[in-house]
């Protein structure tokens, strides 16, 4: 039995089967000449590839369970591959040029890609992105790159590793994954979050774990107290199974507060909201107690599309995201929420949450965190940002729609924003499609920017959302996915906590709404000192309403505000 001390993320413990991830490996494109007598057989190979793509998809298009959105695109594929135009540019390139089957392959894909991205042609646009993904896989088959697949990670498996990337993670949410142990992360990193949300849990700071377990070893991931446990001895296991069911009976005991309105014990009422990634979770938010949707992270939506191509996926969200899909979506959360208010923040790409697409610019950053993200992403592409308004604007008629604007560090920022909402409306109003005109616009506060000019941006929100995740990091200057400096990522530091109060009071001041959607508010140690503070509006994973229900539960405001003002002051 090996005991490794991590640091937990998200609480838990889990028990199973390792699976170690593999270190990532970049496909590399070989270049080189060949002689005349080579062709015909590099052409074979070429279509032999091509051939072994198209029985693939032939053979997932045979199966029961595919979706219409899943056939639509392989029959699309299956017709990318045998089209004769491309084909035949490609093999006078390949013939005149002489050079290997794989770089010719390669070039002419991107040249295709591009061309079709600059077509200023939507749809057009749309399609770079489906032919790079229908020859790569060919090109995996003639480099016989075999990159790793998150779907082969079996269910029932604690998943080791050096780090994983946000869209993987957003699978998991489909599998029975017992835990992760990570070298890379935090509990404030995006991995963790949706780990929390599926119920996973995770110790990170593991060192060098993808060499510390070999497949198919018992490991005990305890996240509650940030221990990773390789082959427990039977003693161990026993324990381990005890809490578990522990804790199962402490989440069944607090169902009693799924139903109730949250409030302290002397009477003073909060409203508890859930954060979601995608439109299944919305009936999850229900089941546990939420008053609304207090964050719907759209991005998350946007990372689901580029797993279209995982014969496991059955999720009706796999397509690319375009206007309609996206309405799909957005009508289907506000839908069953009702007429619970429901808070959908525009797109918050970039920084450690990559999402692929034809519109959107593929940047290499020195320090992403501070670069091309959220709404400065929306901005630079104004025509991903005008399509997520129509959809939002066109679903806003099922229910009670707010929409939030991320990282935003400035008014112009808003004032920008504001204006292409303006122009969406115009728009449907002259195509009479019938959305609500007073869709309330709001804005995060999660930069030292915002919070410290909150007096200056209160006048163009219709109201406020604490992004404690990234507030934390920014004002302290520690990026929380870098392990090295975990320890120094604080949500109770003193500078922290007087942004959010400087926050509170200025919301206060302008008579606007407040909540805060980091993960702060679903702690119940932070969520304490935020009731102190003044904030009555908390957005959380769903499994976390009834925990904070009950813990408000045993507080009288004075008490809190006790509490709270010890930590500010």
């Amino acid at each position: 039995m090996n005991v490794i001390l991590g640091i937990s993320a998200a609480e838990g413990i889990g028990i199973g089967k390792a699976f170690v991830l593999p270190d990532e490996q970049e496909r590399k494109i070989p270049k080189r000449k060949i002689s005349a007598q080579e062709v015909n057989v590099e052409w074979q190979r070429l279509t032999d590839a091509c051939s072994q793509v198209q029985k693939e998809f032939s053979d997932f298009l045979s199966t029961k369970d595919i979706t219409k959105d899943q056939r639509e695109v392989l029959e699309t594929y299956q017709l990318m591959l045998s089209d004769p135009v491309f084909m035949k540019e490609l093999q006078d390139f390949f013939s005149k040029k002489l050079l290997n089957i794989e770089y010719s392959l390669d070039f002419k894909v991107r040249e295709y890609a591009d061309m079709l991205r600059n077509s200023h042609n939507g749809y057009l646009a749309e399609r770079a992105q489906d032919i790079e993904d229908v020859f790569n896989r060919v090109l995996d088959i003639l480099l016989d790159y075999h990159p790793f697949d998150i779907w082969l990670v079996p269910d029932g498996a604690v998943i080791i590793g050096r780090s994983m990337k946000t869209s993987d993670t957003v699978i998991l949410g489909k599998r029975k994954i017992a835990g992760l142990a990570l070298t890379e992360g935090s509990s404030a990193c995006h991995v963790a979050i949706l780990a929390k949300s599926y119920g996973i849990p995770v110790v990170v700071g593991i060192e060098d774990a993808a060499n510390l377990a070999q497949n198919g070893e018992t490991i005990v991931v305890d996240g509650n107290i940030g221990e990773l446990i390789i082959q427990p001895d039977a003693a161990t296991l026993t324990s381990a199974n005890a809490k578990i069911v522990s804790e199962q009976k402490y989440r069944v005991n607090l169902q009693k507060f799924k139903d109730v309105p949250a409030k302290t014990e002397d009477g003073t009422v909060f409203k508890l909201y859930a954060n979601i990634g995608t439109p299944e979770e919305a009936q999850i938010a229900l089941d546990n107690g939420a008053d609304g949707i207090g964050l719907f992270r759209t991005e998350f939506l946007f990372m689901n599309s580029a797993q279209k191509f995982s014969k496991q996926s059955s999720s009706s969200y796999t397509n690319s995201m375009s206007e309609d899909a996206q309405f799909e979506a957005y009508k289907r959360v506000l839908q069953i929420m009702g007429d619970k208010p429901v808070t959908i923040r525009t797109l918050d790409a970039g920084g450690d949450k990559i999402v692929e697409g034809s519109d959107l610019p593929a940047v290499s950053e020195k320090n992403p965190l501070m670069g091309l993200r959220a709404i400065r992403m929306s901005l630079y592409c104004p025509s991903v940002f005008r399509t997520q308004l129509r959809a939002l604007y066109r679903a806003s008629v099922y229910g009670n729609l707010r929409i939030m604007l991320p990282l935003i560090t400035d008014v112009s920022q808003v004032e920008t924003a504001l204006g292409i909402a303006k122009g969406i409306r115009i728009s449907l109003k002259e195509d009479n499609i019938p959305f609500d005109p007073d869709v309330p616009i709001g804005i995060m506060v999660e930069t030292a920017a915002a919070a410290i000019c909150a007096d200056c941006l209160a006048p163009y929100s219709k109201f406020f959302s604490l992004g404690t995740n990234d507030l934390t990091q920014y004002v302290l200057g520690v990026d929380r996915e870098n392990q090295a400096v975990n320890p120094l990522y604080n949500e109770f530091s003193l500078a922290v906590l007087r942004m959010i109060k400087n926050t509170i009071l200025n919301a206060e001041k302008f008579n606007i709404p407040l909540s805060v959607c980091g993960e702060m508010a679903g702690n119940k140690e932070s969520a304490v000192v935020l009731a102190g503070m003044g904030v009555r509006n908390l957005s959380m994973i769903p499994k976390q309403i009834p925990v904070i229900k009950e813990m408000l539960s045993h507080f009288s405001i004075k008490e809190l505000e006790n509490l709270s003002n010890r930590s500010v002051f």
